[in-house]
């Protein structure tokens, strides 16, 4: 007689914490949210393994889990540097520059927007309102409100980042 052996492939990461944090909001299809908020705050981000996961959990189309991850722009797909530089793209800080300083910084770090450095020191994302328009144009730094910012001032907040 031979044993029939089956083998188990680990789950994919983020599947685990996935299935666990829907649990503790009680698989409520209306607290997606809410669990997109702890997964990234316990994973660093919301990995494409966790959407399955989730959309079995709480009774939703994959498309459905995948359209919400994807339409707000807080949710990342991959963790993010140690640094985020979030710049504003706000009408605003536009008419005071905020698209050339996005160039500029751009070049300066050598990614685009959504991207992280090659040494994993700082990630660059778009937002669309600090609510410092009086500082235009601003930046947030790993939560701290930097606001009239130019390439200059910028290179100097890149230089203090990566030291």
């Amino acid at each position: 007689m031979t044993e029939k052996h089956t083998l188990i492939s680990p789950l994919p990461e983020g599947a685990e914490a996935a299935r666990a944090i829907a649990g503790r909001h009680g698989n409520r299809p209306e607290a997606l949210l809410e669990i997109f908020h702890d997964l990234q705050d316990e994973l660093g981000s919301v990995p494409e393994a966790a959407l399955p996961i989730l959309a079995k959990a709480l009774n939703l189309s994959r498309a459905e889990v995948h359209g919400v991850v994807t339409f707000y722009h807080d949710f990342r797909r991959a963790p993010a540097g140690r640094h985020v530089v979030k710049v504003c793209q706000a009408e605003s800080c536009q008419a005071l520059g905020s698209r050339a300083l996005a160039a500029a910084i751009q070049k300066n770090l050598k990614v685009k927007f959504g991207e992280t450095t090659a040494d994993g020191a700082i990630t660059l994302e778009a937002v669309y309102c600090l609510g410092n328009c009086a500082l235009s144009p601003a930046i947030m730094v790993d939560g701290r409100l930097v606001g009239r910012v130019d390439a200059a001032r910028f290179e100097k907040i890149a230089a203090e980042l990566t030291a």
